[in-house]
């Protein structure tokens, strides 16, 4: 069996160089920086592989500073976050961060017609375990409380749809779905948790798409032509697309246009772009 924590730097050392180039500063202050992070970039060093990322960007690129990021992204999640310059400004946007008062937006494309447009997914979710069922130890699920889950809320919002697509991918519902999520609360994998669990895991999802071993397989041959019957993107399809919060009595309204690959998916499937709205600045 795999070990999953080895993914990043086998992935790495198969396939080219993370486009950390592609990293850019989106908004600054003398506090914070807010980050734009393309897709396949690791935020920050998992093991002493050398791997370049965007904490390592960061600090070439402003060589001599404190920098603390404050959240954190998958490797494969593009968009947006915030990176502190102090200690005492990473604790602050720490504190309001758990406190709920940061509002994240992301933009999601799933597998599946949705019938509805808005939706609230309220189910725990905890790390389900190996077991012969389950060979991927950092997958997770929705679990009873008793059993390790916590509490999750994640609102949704259909922003586009059709019935059928290009690609019809065994073992998921056909058509497509452009949506956007708005996590309550920060579990790990919450989005695709609760998206998969409804039925419309996210296009490209290895490890909660339809079928969880391509993620190993991945791990341990990168890329493969099996990987093209089931997966229409490389990676998994969510977007880090808006920021809202209040610092020093300002408000931060900070949006990243949706990333290439997804934009370019979504109009060749027939996915209208027009529901991705900029900030108002009344919100």
């Amino acid at each position: 069996m795999s070990n999953a924590e080895d993914a990043p730097a086998l992935t790495w050392m198969r396939g080219p160089a993370p486009p950390v180039d592609q990293c850019r500063i989106l908004a600054e202050c003398e506090d914070f920086a807010v980050i734009e992070k393309p897709p396949q970039v690791l935020v920050h060093p998992t093991k002493p592989t050398g791997e370049p990322t965007l904490l390592s960007w960061l600090q070439e690129k402003r060589p001599g500073h404190f920098w603390s990021l404050v959240q954190r992204l998958d490797r494969e999640t593009s968009g947006l976050l915030l990176a502190a310059k102090s200690t005492e400004t990473s604790s602050a946007l720490g504190k309001i961060l758990m406190a709920r008062e940061l509002y994240k937006e992301y933009l999601v494309l799933v597998h599946g017609c949705v019938f509805w447009e808005h939706a609230t997914f309220e189910g725990p979710i905890g790390r389900i375990g190996i077991s012969e069922n389950n060979p991927i130890w950092l997958k997770r699920g929705i679990l009873p409380e008793t059993e390790g889950g916590q509490a999750s809320l994640t609102l949704v919002e259909c922003l586009a749809t059709v019935k059928e697509g290009t690609c019809i991918i065994p073992g998921v519902k056909p058509g497509y779905s452009l949506l956007r999520a708005m996590p309550e609360t920060g579990r790990p994998h919450q989005i695709r948790v609760h998206l998969a669990n409804a039925g419309y895991p996210l296009v490209g999802d290895k490890i909660y798409g339809p079928d969880p071993l391509l993620y190993l397989e991945h791990i341990d041959h990168g890329w493969t032509p099996r990987m093209d019957s089931f997966l229409p993107l490389r990676r998994h399809a969510l977007h880090a697309h808006r920021l809202r919060f209040a610092w020093k009595g300002e408000p931060w309204y900070p949006t990243s246009p949706l990333a290439e690959d997804m934009a370019q998916f979504a109009l060749q499937q027939g996915l209208s772009l027009a529901g991705i709205r900029a900030p108002a600045a009344a919100e």
